[in-house]
């Protein structure tokens, strides 16, 4: 088995403003909805979203209860334009550091994203790691897309 880590990158318009998006990728309640895959629900201790903060993540999974845990670490947060964070597995077979570029483009008729997650462990195949994203994504679409205002 090679010990080459993988890379994957993407790239998806929403119609959401930037603001929203961002908020989307720093905010606890925001995380723990969107990024589990599909089956997984989400939790967050605490999460300090400056440069140098982060977050511990479980992904649990809904039908056995099993789980696994990563570490965010923030290295560069340019509000609603760029997110920059490290991600590391507590699980020892899944070794090294994973970094992780978001970068937020505001366009016409929204907000053009970019992702770019690199040194994924050698053990996890990157099209599992696409799929996991694209699951995560269509998530994402269904918080930042609608615009529903506060009655009151």
């Amino acid at each position: 088995m090679s010990n080459n880590t993988g890379t994957v990158k993407l790239h998806r318009v929403l119609r959401a403003p930037a603001e929203r998006v961002y908020k989307a990728f720093t905010d606890k309640s925001a995380l723990e909805y969107w990024l589990p895959p599909y089956g997984f629900t989400g939790s967050i201790q605490e999460i300090d979203a400056r440069v140098g903060g982060g977050y511990r993540m479980s992904f649990i999974n809904f039908s056995t209860g099993g789980r696994h845990s990563f570490e965010v670490k923030y290295i560069e947060l340019v509000p609603n334009q760029r997110i920059r964070h490290t991600d590391r597995f507590d699980d020892e077979s899944l070794p090294g550091e994973m970094m992780v570029t978001i970068d937020l483009k505001t366009v016409f008729c929204g907000t053009e994203l970019h992702i770019v997650q690199e040194g994924i462990p050698a053990v996890i195949p990157v099209e599992m790691c696409y799929l996991g994203w694209q699951e995560s994504l269509e998530q994402l679409v269904k918080l930042v897309e609608p615009s529903i205002p506060d009655n009151g």
